[in-house]
């Protein structure tokens, strides 16, 4: 299973599940990213933090750590 992380720029992706516990599971669902969101991944950073993505209609800066606390599957277009 791919993680927010490792996906290029240009993908849409839907959330399949969230990794982490607590405040920091907590704080990513604030945000607006629960399981079976799509996001869509605008730009990562030269050393990969962090990851600039789409979601709800709204621009969003992930974090490496965060990112990776994500676990998505590519959306079929």
């Amino acid at each position: 299973m791919n993680t927010l992380r490792e996906i290029p720029c240009g993908t849409t992706v839907r959330v399949v599940r969230l990794l982490g516990e607590g405040a920091v599971r907590r704080r990513i669902m604030d945000m607006g990213i629960t399981k079976g969101t799509s996001i869509f991944i605008r730009k990562v950073a030269p050393l990969g933090d962090p990851v600039e993505v789409t979601v709800r209609g709204y621009e969003l800066s992930i974090r490496k750590a965060d990112a990776q606390m994500i676990q998505v599957e590519k959306e079929e277009s």
